[in-house]
């Protein structure tokens, strides 16, 4: 049983191939090149596949499902991409393009975080649960909501932007024109501006802080620089972790308190701190959720597909 993935970026379009034990046997990419016409994605994307399986030895039609994980809003039962702004795609047809290509009989489309919510409930950190929610912790702040074996999606395909949730009223400014949303704080590059604030801090007063030599030495603020800084017992990276982990544990909180989820997985490279990232959440959590011991409560973990979340969480899509 074969099946194919496609991590349709904004600046990579990824492919891969994976088997019965959900192992990726083969994968290849190609840049996206936003701005040409789509028709031109989709060749792209008919060619990745071919390839894949040439490279395997197998037939189109020895290939059960293939799946998209897209941006933006998209609509599985028409197969179009709905409103995806970094792909410049408005109701564009990318499965029925794709079907006048490839000699595949099933396709389906979902949104990337949505998709990789699924590959998580399927064959991931909440494999075998009921009800899951994973959180990807990038360059925004991801969600997918997993229950009674499918994604929820609301009434128009476009529910699941847990980043959006605001957590800090007139806070800091957010990428979608609101201010003080959870990824605004949470996010991969929330973390990042708390840092470079805090180093422009430190410089200010005289303050010393190895976080300073961390980033001569690689040449940037990256999202490991005060969690980096704090292992090693600096006292302004403790500040800068401590602060986002406030902010990351107060919105996994409502995420728990409204979806009372089964699993709650965290991906991203963010989530890449692993068990540290988890022992520092867990008790803020724990005593926050809603609950009073006297039933079951929702198990926090990392995710487990990591870089393949896409290309696994999109071959699943049929299952």
């Amino acid at each position: 049983m074969y099946r194919i993935g496609i991590d349709l970026g904004g600046t990579n379009i990824a492919a891969g191939i994976i088997n019965d034990k959900f192992e990726i046997i083969a994968q290849d990419s190609t840049p996206t090149l936003v701005g040409r016409p789509g028709v031109e994605i989709v060749d792209d994307i008919a060619r990745l596949c071919k390839k894949l399986c040439q490279t395997v030895g197998i037939q189109e039609s020895d290939v059960a499902s293939l799946g998209i994980a897209s941006p933006g809003v998209v609509d599985d039962e028409s197969g179009c991409v709905i409103s995806a702004y970094n792909l410049n795609f408005f109701s564009f047809p990318i499965l029925p393009l794709l079907r006048e290509r490839l000699n595949i009989s099933e396709m389906h489309i979902e949104n990337d975080a949505n998709a990789a919510a699924w590959g998580e409930a399927i064959v991931g950190a909440a494999k075998g649960s009921k009800s899951s929610v994973m959180i990807t912790l990038g360059t925004g702040v991801g969600g997918g909501i997993v229950d009674g074996g499918k994604v929820f999606k609301g009434f128009n395909s476009a529910a699941g932007e847990l980043g959006h949730i605001v957590i800090e009223v007139d806070g800091r400014p957010c990428s979608c024109g609101r201010k003080g949303c959870w990824e605004a704080y949470s996010s991969a590059t929330g973390l990042i501006n708390m840092t470079k604030e805090k180093l422009a801090e430190c410089e200010a007063t005289g303050r010393t802080t190895l976080m300073t030599a961390m980033v001569a030495e690689k040449g940037k603020v990256t999202g490991r620089t005060a969690f980096d800084a704090k292992r090693k017992g600096d006292a302004a990276g403790a500040e800068v972790v401590d602060t986002y982990i406030k902010y990351l544990a107060s919105g996994l909180t409502s995420m728990i308190n409204i979806f009372q989820p089964e699993i709650l997985s965290i991906g991203g490279g963010v989530s890449n701190e692993g068990d540290y990232l988890l022992d520092l959440l867990k008790p803020i959590v724990e005593k926050d959720a809603f609950g009073d011991g006297n039933f079951p409560q929702t198990t926090l973990r990392i995710a487990e597909l990591r870089n393949n979340a896409g290309i696994i969480g999109a071959a699943v899509l049929g299952m």
